[in-house]
């Protein structure tokens, strides 16, 4: 979702208090700060403001009106969640918060994580005994120093066996205790029916620490066919993490890459300004042409922003690639700023992108934060509590006009992760890499991909609520 650190940058602050409902603003009302602070936020600001009767600038007809209608809702989530317009298919993505601070940090990079994630299936033949696996462990974290790697499997925590209702549970406390299992596939490796999770005596105790993770994962030179391909592992637009970027893309710069390998496969989202960089470090020939746009309500049609390919950023120059294709790895976990990153370079015919692995998030749409404060930045917020609200507020498209479908983006060569075989990030032989040296191999055709029957866990555990995000710096 898309954060404005300060509304001014929506460049009409300063009407903001005479736009909405203007004689409540001189005559507080009786209901609570919190709930006032959350129906005039949303009337300023929300994408569906249209959508939503509740919202309309005349929905009141007195003071007395505004202030029963706060005070029907037990809590400021309540009122929140009511002014949501059809969350189950439009609107995913909106949120409230009692603890901003704790949500500025997750922007910044930090939060608290003994370094691991997780997916989750159910044992081959069952539809109750639960199995996880390893899909990451964070560079310098407690789980890296205690050695594990991805595709571990596990079966209990702290003894008690897993199951979809109690993962939360579990893996949400701030120390815990992993039973690792062993994957068993009875020597048929194409067959997964008589497949089986095996329980071993091995445990590994991990505790959450206060965690800054820098997104830029791994950077690898792989030789395929006498040609250089980069690969690189990107996990997050943080944009704090820059310039780390822009080291990687100097590493594969100077390593003269032919091809490009960009695997977001777990990437959430970000910082909108960080993505469009990432796009002019992989081009560099589309230099102030548009990489995206935003799109907001009716009442904030003057805030309507494009934002261009660069190269430059901070008195720093990009690392271009200047290159003609890009592979890009993707899972449902790829969302927010990693779609829009696909769909925006999509739209230039001079790029061709190869989307290889699973469909993802499907998230057009920003958000911003909304403070507790006269203009709702974060200067002068209210001392009284920390709530805030990241509605969204704006839909994101490409040069084309064309935005992220609802369902996802579709990819162009489609392949699971396979929980018997989730390889080495970066490696030659993992699957989903695999099938991208496969196509530069065999100059452009399909790679031949084995599809499982594994019956995979949508319900994940919820490690970082503000995921899912890009924002505006």
């Amino acid at each position: 979702m898309i954060r404005l650190k300060k509304i001014i940058l929506l460049c009409f602050a300063a009407t903001l208090c005479t736009a909405c409902f203007e004689d409540l603003d001189d005559n507080p009302v009786t209901a609570s700060e919190i709930k006032d602070f959350v129906w005039k936020g949303m009337n300023y600001a929300y994408l569906y403001k249209e959508n939503k009767p509740d919202l309309a600038d005349n929905r009141f007809s007195s003071d007395a009106d505004y202030s029963s209608y706060l005070n029907s809702f037990e809590t400021p989530e309540a009122l929140f969640e009511n002014l949501i317009y059809d969350r189950q298919n439009t609107d995913r993505f909106s949120w409230i918060t009692d603890d901003y601070i704790a949500l500025e940090e997750s922007f910044d990079g930090v939060r608290t994580s003994n370094g691991l994630e997780f997916d989750f299936y159910y044992e081959p033949g069952s539809n109750t005994e639960v199995f996880g696996i390893i899909k990451l462990v964070l560079n310098n974290s407690p789980a890296e120093s205690q050695g594990l790697q991805r595709g571990q499997i596990f079966n209990a925590v702290d003894d008690v066996a897993l199951t979809e209702n109690n993962l939360g549970t579990l893996l949400n406390q701030d120390s815990y205790t992993l039973n690792l299992a062993t994957y068993n596939d009875n020597n048929t490796p194409n067959d997964d029916s008589d497949d089986s999770i095996e329980a071993t005596n091995e445990t590994a105790t991990l505790t959450k620490v206060a965690f800054t993770e820098n997104p830029v994962y791994k950077t690898e030179i792989l030789e395929v066919n006498n040609q250089n391909v980069g690969y690189l592992m990107y996990n997050g637009f943080t944009a704090d993490f820059n310039n780390q970027l822009n080291n990687a893309f100097a590493t594969l710069l100077s390593n003269n890459v032919q091809h490009l390998v960009l695997d977001l496969r777990y990437n959430p989202g970000g910082s909108v300004n960080t993505a469009t960089l990432l796009g002019s470090m992989i081009t560099g020939q589309f230099n102030g042409e548009t990489f995206a746009k935003l799109i907001y309500n009716t009442d904030l049609q003057s805030s309507n922003t494009e934002y261009r390919f660069t190269n430059s950023f901070d008195g720093n120059s990009i690392n271009s690639l200047n290159l003609q294709k890009v592979y890009i790895l993707t899972t449902g976990a790829s969302a927010s700023a990693s779609e829009m990153v696909i769909n925006s370079l999509k739209a230039y015919s001079q790029l061709e992108v190869i989307q290889i692995g699973l469909q993802t998030t499907g998230k057009s749409q920003a958000s911003i934060t909304l403070y507790d404060s006269p203009d709702f930045g974060r200067s002068g917020a209210s001392p009284l509590h920390n709530y805030a609200l990241q509605p969204l507020v704006a839909k994101t498209v490409n040069k084309l006009d064309v935005s992220v479908p609802n369902e996802g983006l579709i990819p162009t060569i489609e392949i699971n992760e396979d929980p018997s075989n989730y390889g080495i990030l970066g490696d030659a032989s993992e699957p989903l890499l695999a099938a991208a040296l496969l196509h530069i191999l065999q100059n452009g055709r399909f790679a031949q991909t084995k599809t499982n029957n594994f019956n995979k866990i949508k319900n994940k555990v919820d490690y970082n609520p503000f995921e899912n995000g890009m924002y505006l710096d």
